[in-house]
């Protein structure tokens, strides 16, 4: 009788176990990720379905001994499929790349190509967190190959990429980090408005920020904006052949929006394959967070490295525009460095407020827009340039 008392409460039961501790704690992450989303209006399209994908993740265990939406191998749970289709084989990241190319318009950088080198200075942190991580992880235990793979995709957090960052890790088959990894890199995408603006202003001095910058209205061509996708996949994937899966579906999706024949299924990329495959992302994220494996000092470390990631690479854009205004006879504002990150467009926005808030009359948007379209095409080159150089290094 205790035996069939015991499998009919096990659910119950199983919250007074050490695990069934780890597990509250779990409910509160996520609990934290789901207000997030709904009260501050964080990402919500991302933060809500990672929150309640983790509490799906943290439920007690079934007989099996896993949660029933996660599974055995032999009976995998809907969980599981959607790992396993989506994030092992990297197709969910694709897709989102589709749908993100999409919505992009690369104009104003046709229009103003001198940004291209702020979305290139901008991914100074991922680079940066790669050899710090690589310093810290023997300290942890772990070293060699492990290190320098969990090393770069940490480092990838930094430019506030989820998709890339994803894909660098799978690729490197960090199943156990995927959790921390992922959040990481959207919580701190989300957190974009809180992170930068302090960083800004810590490097620039309120004359560098009332700078004005000029915009002239360059009609930019069908031709131009047609051909400029393709001749991107090919230059990326010459060069760093490992980034032409992710600058390929990019330009794929902007090639389906410029092209002027295809608007139906520009605007279903835009809208019903971005929703759809932003919730599945999103519940198979939270799916990796079980709280066994989550809740460990390595997780905090990730969190903190992604974080220093991320304002590194903030610094890293501010700097180089600094550096170069010291060359330049025209300006440019400082601020514009900073949204060479992949967060297309909040980096952007935030700038361009930033930019008001010292003086209302002026308008850095566009070049800002510039910078953050060159910033997402960086951040894919030097995921897809990190894969190679860890790759090379550890076939050595």
């Amino acid at each position: 009788m205790s035996d069939v008392f015991r499998e009919l409460f096990s659910g119950i039961i199983y919250f007074g176990s050490a695990n069934g501790l780890r597990t509250l704690v779990m409910f509160v992450i996520a609990g934290v990720l789901i207000y997030l989303a709904i009260a501050k209006d964080y990402e919500p399209a991302l933060l809500l379905p990672i929150g309640f994908g983790a509490i799906l993740a943290n439920l007690p265990p079934t007989i099996e001994g896993v949660a029933a939406v996660i599974g055995q191998e032999s009976s995998p749970g809907f969980l599981k499929v959607l790992f396993d289709a989506g994030i092992a084989t990297e197709l969910f990241p694709i897709l989102i790349f589709i749908a993100v190319g999409a919505m992009i318009d690369f104009t104003p950088l046709l229009k103003n190509p001198f940004m291209i080198f702020f979305g290139a200075a901008a991914q100074f942190g991922i680079f940066i967190t790669f050899l710090i991580t690589l310093i810290i992880m023997p300290k942890l235990g772990i070293f060699s190959d492990e290190a320098m793979k969990i090393a770069a995709a940490v480092g990838i957090i930094g430019a506030a990429d989820g998709p890339t960052t994803i894909y660098v890790a799978n690729h490197f088959q960090l199943k156990d980090y995927m959790g921390p990894i992922s959040v990481a890199a959207y919580s701190y995408m989300s957190l974009v408005p809180i992170i930068q603006p302090p960083v800004i202003r810590a490097l620039t001095s309120r004359k560098e920020r009332l700078i004005r910058m000029d915009y002239t209205d360059i009609k930019v061509s069908k031709s131009v904006r047609i051909l400029f996708p393709i001749v991107i996949t090919i230059i990326a994937g010459v060069v760093v052949p490992m980034s032409a899966p992710l600058v390929g579906s990019l330009m794929f999706g902007n090639l389906i929006r410029e092209c002027g024949v295809l608007e139906k299924l520009s605007k279903s990329a835009q809208n019903e394959l971005s929703s759809l495959v932003t919730i599945l992302l999103g519940l198979t994220i939270g799916s990796t967070m079980v709280g066994e494996k989550f809740i460990q000092w390595n997780t905090a470390l990730i969190m903190l490295l992604g974080l220093f990631a991320f304002i590194f690479d903030t610094a890293g854009g501010v700097l180089f525009a600094k550096f170069m205004n010291l060359f330049l006879k025209k300006k440019v504002n400082p601020m514009i460095g900073a949204a060479g990150i992949s967060a297309f467009p909040m980096s952007a926005r935030v700038v361009q407020r930033m930019a008001k808030a010292e003086d209302p009359t002026n308008f850095i948007l566009m070049p800002a827009i510039s910078a953050n379209v060159a910033g997402q095409l960086g951040s894919i080159v030097a995921g897809g340039l990190m894969i190679q150089l860890v790759s090379m290094l550890i076939a050595r």
